[in-house]
């Protein structure tokens, strides 16, 4: 499951996303905007800058924005530094691998088989998916006047 704090990672990247690259905007009105709580906040955008996602500018006119171009910003990399390993168990972790110790054959586990197609899926969508995705599919989104019907 996707922790809170990689959610806020990703809404302030699209939030800074919309903004454009190189254009600061102050962490009081990313959280005021998006409704996330500002000391968190903080926390997580000082992360993205050390990972190298963001770049802040100090003083008047400063603020955090987009250090790289939004089509090189891929989730599976946000969500990897925010959460950590993608996979359902460590079993089948490409980067914290750590075999079961209940496990009597993992090559022929059945547990650990479907596991593993879950974190390929899993990744295949996350490191496909880049920041310039998510605001495209925001604004078809904004800009559909498809209403959606919950009739019966």
């Amino acid at each position: 499951m996707l922790s809170k704090k990689a959610k806020y990672a990703i809404q302030a990247l699209i939030h800074l996303g919309r903004k454009g690259p190189g254009k600061p905007v102050l962490i009081r009105d990313i959280a005021e905007q998006e409704r996330l709580p500002q000391k968190f906040l903080e926390a997580i955008l000082l992360e993205l800058k050390s990972a190298g996602i963001l770049s802040a500018r100090p003083g008047k006119g400063g603020g955090y924005c987009l250090r790289q171009p939004a089509d090189t910003i891929y989730l599976g990399r946000v969500i990897r530094l925010i959460d950590g390993p993608l996979a359902p168990i460590a079993c089948v972790s490409q980067t914290a691998y750590v075999p079961c110790a209940d496990c009597r054959d993992e090559r022929t586990c059945s547990v650990r088989l479907v596991m593993k197609q879950v974190r390929d899926a899993t990744a295949k969508i996350l490191d496909e998916t880049s920041l310039s995705q998510l605001l495209e599919q925001e604004e078809r989104m904004s800009n559909s006047t498809t209403a959606i019907d919950f009739t019966i």
